[in-house]
């Protein structure tokens, strides 16, 4: 009997070791992983520099807390900030301590507006977290079941509807921000174009609200771009960082900067463990083998070779309703449920994972090669194909 708490349908797999993009079980079986712990291990597996830097940090001090300086943070911060423009930077521990941390903001925003009831817009088919406030946010009603009530002050809108939210700026004096994924992940791996990008930005600066960019899973090279946003040439007023951060050792990050910067002060918002000098030493080494071995462009030739080979390869078959995607953040979408591929694929030695009920999502490491790709469209191909025709 296992005394884990039941909140996850696990597949019957255990792994005991990794190298580069592949893990081995308990028996010693290999697998591709093209799904990276969910969009976690940006560094695959068991990588060198990442195991040497979280190794040394180890030995000198784990963990001191906020209540002193922690330089490694200070230096991840100020590496972040110049990466992306912005100006400060909030340490937590996970995507939803994120997006806490930027809705926190936006509602304190609203207060010092003298805005009694602050509200936030949203999206459709959205995944912010699993805390009251952001399962608030979320889009997903099985998530949000037996939960109720929900969290007050938000406003949701059709994924990408400019003119949805020009409505809600008509007659909603209470919005004090706009908060999306640049590209939904557990949504079904859908893209917001740079127009819309763009002209949500323009809308922000006209009424005074925050644009809040989720970039937990899309963020730190994945798109081809250190952050989703930058292929619209917009900067946001708050982004939200976490998964691909520290390449496995949880860290989650709040950016801003314009109107959202300065507004936090001590007592405001805090964490025990965010930024501490492992995670934090975690967080450099990445973004150092990141910018020294060229993966963000790899990201984009290898996301490319991968959804090349599956157009080509799923050519006329009837099912499939598109290959979508940037960089090495892949959807295909299928047009039934296709859960039943992520076991089909495990039993052949592939790591997939399927959102949204019929989009088949794949998170490759950015050290993931063009032959890796090739073995991933050639392994995958044939069981879509199979499942297709069943």
């Amino acid at each position: 009997m296992s005394h884990v708490m039941n909140t996850y349908s696990r597949l019957p797999v255990a792994f005991a070791r990794g190298e580069g993009v592949w893990l081995y079980d308990e028996a010693g079986k290999r697998y591709l992983d093209a799904l990276s712990g969910i969009a976690v291990n940006t560094l695959g597996h068991n990588h060198p520099r990442l195991v040497q830097g979280i190794a040394q940090q180890a030995g000198r001090v784990l963990h001191t807390s906020n209540l002193y300086r922690i330089p490694l943070q200070e230096a991840l911060a100020t590496r972040l900030a110049e990466i992306s423009g912005m100006d400060e930077v909030f340490f937590c521990n996970s995507g939803l301590e994120a997006n806490e941390a930027a809705i926190k903001l936006a509602r304190f925003y609203g207060h010092k507006k003298k805005i009694e009831l602050p509200t936030i817009i949203v999206m459709e088919h959205a995944f912010h977290g699993r805390s009251l406030a952001t399962l608030s946010a979320t889009a997903n009603r099985k998530a949000q079941a037996g939960f109720e009530p929900l969290v007050q002050g938000f406003v949701r809108v059709p994924y990408r509807d400019l003119d949805a939210v020009r409505q809600i700026a008509a007659r909603n004096r209470d919005v004090v921000a706009v908060m999306l994924e640049v590209l939904q992940g557990e949504g079904g791996v859908h893209l917001v174009d740079e127009t819309c990008l763009r002209a949500l930005r323009e809308l922000c600066d006209e009424r005074g609200w925050l644009l809040i960019c989720d970039e937990v899973q899309c963020g730190i090279g994945r798109t081809g771009k250190w952050f989703g946003w930058q292929h619209a040439d917009v900067r946001p007023d708050i982004m939200t960082l976490a998964k691909g951060l520290g390449s496995g050792v949880p860290i989650g990050a709040c950016v801003t900067a314009g109107l959202a910067s300065g507004l936090f002060q001590p007592g405001n918002h805090g964490s025990t463990f965010g930024g501490n000098p492992l995670a934090s030493a975690a967080g450099l080494t990445t973004l150092d083998v990141i910018s020294e071995s060229g993966l963000i462009d790899n990201a984009v030739s290898v996301g490319q070779a991968i959804r090349a080979g599956f157009a080509e390869a799923l050519v006329g078959v009837a099912g499939v309703v598109e290959i979508r995607g940037r960089g090495l953040m892949i959807g295909i979408e299928l047009d039934r449920p296709c859960a039943e591929l992520v076991t089909r694929a495990l039993d052949a030695g592939l790591l997939i994972n399927v959102t949204a009920g019929n989009v088949i999502r794949l998170l490759p490491a950015l050290v993931f090669s063009e032959s890796d790709a090739k073995a991933l469209v050639d392994g995958l191909t044939p069981l879509i194909r199979e499942f297709l025709l069943q």
